[in-house]
């Protein structure tokens, strides 16, 4: 992308994620309702994630598991039919909105609404195990929508992961601000329509 489309990009992020924190703000607040009243844990979880230029930044997002879903300090992924969810986390695992509190990474600039989806450091040093290249995607900030979740889904395994790799590498080499509005538009409409990815 040209200077030029990285700085409309970045308005966008900027002007984008503003008015969607305000325009969400009712259903922020019923969520955090909803959350609190199931077991009055936190609302908000906090993650450490790997970003742009291999920086590591505090990724916030509405809990939807157990307080004790990692008490063994071990990282898991989620698997489907995760037993770990709660009943108001798996509402909100299954229509994307426990993705909602992304919009203040994104505003803060260590996220863009479209980019590869950050992983946690320990899945990074195994992914690059296998694959150096992912050290690639450092270029480009993490992304609240992708290509590789619109086509690949939520990665539970290895081999998912590689392949989402692959589909984050070609969008390296692709991206533009056209495919970056049809990757949102994509996603809107697949996630309006019911489509679990």
């Amino acid at each position: 992308m040209s200077p030029a489309a990285c700085c409309v990009k970045r308005l966008f992020d900027v002007v984008g994620s503003a008015l969607g924190m305000i325009v969400f703000s009712p259903a922020f607040l019923a969520i955090y309702a909803a959350i609190k009243s199931e077991d009055r844990g936190p609302a908000i979880f906090r993650q450490e994630r790997v970003g742009y230029r291999g920086r590591t930044f505090t990724l916030y997002k509405f809990r939807s598991m157990r307080v004790t879903s990692e008490e063994d300090g071990k990282p898991a992924l989620c698997q489907k039919d995760d037993e770990r969810l709660t009943r108001v986390g798996r509402f909100l695992r299954e229509h994307h909105l426990d993705e909602l509190p992304q919009l203040w990474n994104v505003f803060r600039g260590e996220m863009s609404f479209v980019g590869p989806r950050p992983e946690r450091p320990y899945f990074v040093e195994k992914i690059k195990a296998v694959n150096p290249d992912y050290e690639l995607l450092y270029r480009l900030r993490p992304g609240l929508f992708s290509e590789a979740t619109l086509y690949n889904g939520y990665t539970d395994t290895m081999e998912k992961m590689l392949r989402r790799l692959r589909m984050d590498l070609h969008y390296l080499a692709t991206r533009s601000l056209w495919l970056d509005a049809k990757i949102i538009f994509l996603t809107v409409m697949s996630i309006l329509g019911g489509k679990k990815f």
